[in-house]
């Protein structure tokens, strides 16, 4: 994390000076204030201490001459040493035995030997003292006027009886003497670099002997808890923040550095574990080896260094802990001298490192190198009072100066991040926001050439004269499939965009929850299309009405049964319900693949998916469960889920009761919101409101039937009111109803709820298309919402137009204007095609047949007879009301045709001959006049334009879906111009009238009009399709 701040060499030389000096100054004040005044020093292995003033605050070194007998236990006993010849010498205490030995007497480390000191005391002062034993290498036994007052380990003259132990120890003696003899025995048998008593042996009055070695112990105590409070608040920053690894490295930084601490000076740990002078050795020098390798490794981490000369110094610490652990305690004396030259290595290379990237431009860096100097000082101190150049108590301050500025570089770190991050999540709030406008704003430019593409996708699929391979088709209902997948995804857009807003209101109102969720099931089940999946309401009618917005609880509904499908391959989806006192708890509950907890605890944040490739439907974007939650939480419900993998999954969500389910308060709330008018409605009587009986409004004036269905009886009176002074209204409340009076009478008109029990207005509209056209019947669907699944849902099961609530008196009225002139035009179009076809009779064929007849009567009275009967039946059918239908028996059609034929034969007879190819027990039906004037094309334009004339064959042959009609000539044929322009609808001599509105019906009926294959002189062939029903 640069801080941009340019230091100069000079500048950083001259803080680390700076700092040495602030710590040296510290130190030396510590010195001064610890330092014992000058008292008498050890002298011929005597110390005179008779004019020294004791008190409770300072002791002094029994520094100076001891008597020393190397290889000997002598007793601790005066009497003895003054009557034998002992070899004693007079070492300098204090100081290791192998290098006190003068007069070419060499001592070997292991050993062991006495060492003597005689104390002469201040006279007839009987009082309490103390001895403080700081370091004996390596056991130890203290005898004060030859009685036992102390010891450490076993010292012994054999290795085999010897115990070793480390540490400082005191003992408190009382003596009524003016003098005092002080016997050590010492032994050592496992250093090799030491023996001895290499610190000074300490001696004062029982308060300061105390407080001196309580005070040293208590002050490494309170540098430990510093260290490990510091080492935990890293942990935790590293738990709860970003997983910083520089966070972990110092935390095992001031892991080794507390134990340092606890081997080392006092050797606090081994009071509390029997921990041998092996393992005590081996980890003091993994300590030392711990803390440079994770400061090392903090460097590294902390400034993203990727230096290879870091990754050699950490290689070589490892490898140095791997034998510090592993390697023969002999050879530890080894390890000494290695481990304080890589040390030395490398905190030069950390103020290389940290220099360098102070120039670099990060001046946080300075802490990190201003610590390392303190404690690089701090060691530079001990190495100097080990050697015994200094003499003072244990000096803390260096070590949590470096600690504390360590931290300071640490804290400022994360105050930092923690500004980086709040001004980050301002940027990524702004950017949300700006996300969420560039959504709404791209779901509005995206809906219309998105609904282009998609009805242009649809028409090419629904053309049925393009000729499409079934590859190509499935890819354009994969296309139309996946652009209203799209249009849910951007209507979602739209809705969290309101939410975030908060600019969604709710009308309330007392709604039936299963006429709702009819409905809603009506319009998923498209969605269930090539999966096994049942759909079961178990709701029941008379559930108790709940308060809530109609349209926003459709779309709760069908986001939850929409991801229950999405996660569904096959099973069953159920919706059921509970209620009590005052609430209504709904479950969606699938056999689906389920979620997992931890998804579950995220499933409704925005933009969060469960696993979309587990489905074929795709995950979306993740907006629909969070949608459905702050909804039900709008309507001041929960959503939940309890789900377990592989097992489904169950949501719930829950809504008020209705305080009073009567219809008159339900009525208050539904008129306002189904209807807006702009005109006071008359009073409704309430016996109307409870039992709405069928309403039949009749006019003197011939009015257009309407019929209309809601479950709601003021809904009812409402469109009543609007429509009954134009229209003649007949309504109920009932779809069962509906299906029974709509089948007894003509209607021109239809308009239904969507959302009622028992059968929803989608359901009522499927079964009213398996018996009426769109043309012949249309129906106006009223919906609460005007989303694409429920306008697709409308059209896809038949509906010619649909409004959505609340409606205008206006556009209701337009809309059923529009519906019912287009009934009517159906029906006057219908009439013109049967007079254009009547037009068809042209009056010369009329003559000539008549001068056929009147011929036959002279020469062959019989055969006039049959021609009278054809020419009869020919007028008959071509006047019949039959014509005006959809779709007639193909055996009334036939009649027509061989009617028509028997006449021209007769008039033309050997020029014109007729093959017949038609299986007589077919039973199809198909639009009339579509054979015939075909055939007569074909005589008229066809056979007969030949000198001899030729043959027209009828054939009707039996395909797999469909029935194929075809007439056949071998008369003159035509152009491939000509026969575009018949496809065309672009009339001429060659087709007429009958042949274009032929053309015209055929698409109208299936989709597809007539194929013509011809040439010149190569005849004509002219065919249709009569789908299988």
């Amino acid at each position: 994390m640069l801080t941009n701040q340019y230091m100069s060499k000079r500048r950083i030389f001259l803080i680390i000076g700076l700092f040495i000096f602030v710590l040296t100054s510290f130190r030396i004040t510590w010195i001064k204030f610890h330092s014992t005044p000058d008292h008498p020093q050890a002298k011929n292995g005597i110390i005179d201490l008779q004019d020294w003033e004791f008190n409770s605050e300072q002791t002094i070194s029994l520094d100076g001459e001891w008597e020393f007998y190397p290889n000997q236990f002598l007793p601790p006993n005066s009497d003895h040493y003054q009557s034998t010849a002992l070899d004693k010498h007079l070492v300098s205490i204090p100081n290791n035995w192998n290098k006190t030995i003068s007069d070419n007497v060499i001592i070997s480390p292991q050993g062991f030997a006495t060492y003597r000191l005689k104390i002469l005391l201040p006279e007839n002062k009987q009082r309490l003292y103390g001895i403080y034993v700081r370091d004996i290498s390596t056991a130890s036994k203290v005898f004060i006027n030859g009685s036992l007052i102390a010891e450490s380990g076993q010292p012994a003259k054999s290795a085999s009886q010897y115990t070793g132990k480390l540490g400082p120890y005191s003992a408190i003696f009382q003596t009524e003497r003016d003098q005092m003899e002080v016997i050590i025995h010492v032994a050592n048998y496992e250093t090799t670099y030491t023996g001895g008593i290499p610190k000074s042996i300490k001696f004062g009055t029982e308060p300061a002997i105390s407080k001196e070695a309580n005070s040293s112990r208590s002050m490494q105590m309170i540098v430990c808890v510093i260290l490990l409070l510091h080492g935990m608040y890293a942990l935790g920053l590293y738990i709860i923040g970003k997983q910083q690894k520089e966070l972990i490295y110092f935390s095992l930084l001031l892991v080794f550095a507390i134990f340092s601490i606890l081997v080392d000076e006092d050797r606090i740990l081994f009071s509390w574990l029997p921990i041998d002078i092996k393992w005590s050795l081996k980890l003091m020098y993994l300590s030392f080896a711990g803390v440079l390798f994770f400061m090392l490794a903090f460097i590294a981490s902390a400034f993203s260094l990727k230096s290879r000369i870091i990754q050699v110094f950490l290689t070589l610490y490892s490898i140095l802990g791997v034998v510090i652990l592993f390697i023969p305690f002999p050879y530890m004396m080894f390890i000494g001298p290695i481990t304080m030259l890589l040390n030395f290595m490398t905190y030069l290379l950390m103020f290389i490192l940290l220099i360098h990237i102070i120039r670099k431009g990060d001046s946080d860096a300075i802490f990190i190198l201003l610590s390392n100097t303190g404690n690089f000082v701090n060691i530079l101190w001990g190495i100097a009072i080990n050697a015994n150049l200094i003499k003072i108590p244990y000096y803390p301050y260096d070590f949590i100066i470096a600690i504390m500025v360590f931290t300071f570089f640490l804290f400022k770190r994360h105050i930092q991040i923690f500004n980086q991050n709040r001004e980050q999540t301002k940027i990524l709030q702004k950017a949300d926001k700006m996300r969420d406008e560039f959504l709404a704003n791209t779901s509005h430019e995206l809906r219309n050439p998105l609904h282009s593409v998609i009805n242009i996708a649809q028409s090419i699929l629904d053309d049925k004269t393009d000729f499409l391979t079934n590859k190509n088709r499935r890819n354009l209902e994969l296309l139309i499939k996946v652009g209203r997948r799209m249009t849910y995804t951007l209507n979602d857009l739209l809705d969290i965009t309101h939410l975030k807003e908060k600019n969604i209101h709710l009308h309330k109102e007392s709604i039936s929850i299963h006429a709702i969720a009819s409905g809603v099931f009506d319009m998923i089940r498209f969605m269930t299309e090539g999966k096994n999946i049942h759909l079961h309401l178990d709701i029941p009618v008379d559930f108790p009405k709940v308060i809530a917005d109609e349209n926003r609880l459709i779309q709760i509904l069908f986001n939850l049964l929409h991801n229950a499908v999405k996660y569904t391959n096959e099973g069953t989806i159920t919706l059921y319900g509970d209620y009590n006192e005052k609430i209504a708890i709904f479950y969606i509950r699938d056999t689906g693949i389920g979620i997992d907890t931890e998804t579950q605890k995220k499933i409704f944040d925005p933009y969060i998916q469960e696993n979309a490739s587990m489905t074929s439907i795709g995950g979306g974007i993740g907006l629909g469960l969070s949608i459905c939650k702050q909804l039900v939480e709008l309507h001041g419900g929960e959503l939940n889920v309890d789900s377990s993998p592989g097992q489904g999954s169950v949501f719930s969500f829950t809504l008020l009761l209705a305080e009073s389910p009567t219809i008159e308060k339900a009525a208050q709330s539904e008129v306002a919101a189904s209807i807006s008018i702009n005109k006071v409605l008359p009073k409704v009587k309430e016996s109307e409101l409870i039992d709405p009986p069928l309403l039949a409004i009749s006019s003197d004036e011939p009015k257009a039937k309407i019929f209309v269905v809601d479950d709601d009886p003021v809904n009812l009176i409402v469109l009543n009111n609007i429509l009954s002074s134009e229209y003649d209204i007949t309504t109920t409340t009932s779809g069962k109803d509906a299906l029974i009076h709509i089948n007894k009478g003509e209607w021109d008109l239809i308009i239904s709820d969507v959302m009622m029990p028992h059968i929803s207005g989608y359901e009522l509209t499927q079964t009213l298309r398996k018996q009426f056209s769109i043309s012949e019947l249309p129906i106006l669907l009223l919906t609460a919402r005007g989303q694409v699944e429920d306008v697709y849902t409308a059209f896809s099961m038949g509906a010619n137009d649909y409004v959505v609530k609340p409606v205008e008196a206006l556009e209701l009225k337009s809309r059923v204007k529009a519906l019912i002139d287009l009934k009517r035009a159906v029906k006057d179009q219908l009439g013109m095609e049967a007079a254009w076809l009547q037009a068809q009779i042209q009056p010369h064929f009329l003559f000539n047949t008549l001068n056929t007849i009147a011929a036959l009567s002279e020469i062959d009275s019989e055969r006039m007879v049959i021609l009278l009967e054809e020419f009869g039946n020919y007028l008959r059918r071509s006047f019949a009301i039959d014509n005006t239908r959809t779709v007639i028996p193909i055996k009334d059609e036939l009649a027509l045709t061989r009617s028509y034929l028997f006449i021209e034969k007769e008039r033309f007879r050997e020029r014109l001959q007729v093959e017949w190819e038609v299986d007589e027990q077919l039973s199809l039906k198909i639009p009339p006049l579509s054979i015939q004037p075909i055939v007569e094309n074909a005589v008229r334009h066809g056979v007969l334009k030949r000198p001899n004339g030729g043959t027209i064959c009828i054939q009707i042959t039996d395909h797999l879906t469909f029935f194929k009609i075809a007439i056949v000539d071998d008369g003159v044929g035509m152009s491939q111009s000509k026969v575009a322009d018949i496809l065309n609808g672009q009339r001429n001599k060659l087709s007429g009238i009958g042949l274009t509105n032929t053309i015209r019906r055929l698409k109208q009926l299936n989709g597809e009009g007539l194929q013509i294959i011809s040439a010149p002189n190569q005849g004509t062939t002219v065919s249709f399709h009569i789908p299988k029903l």
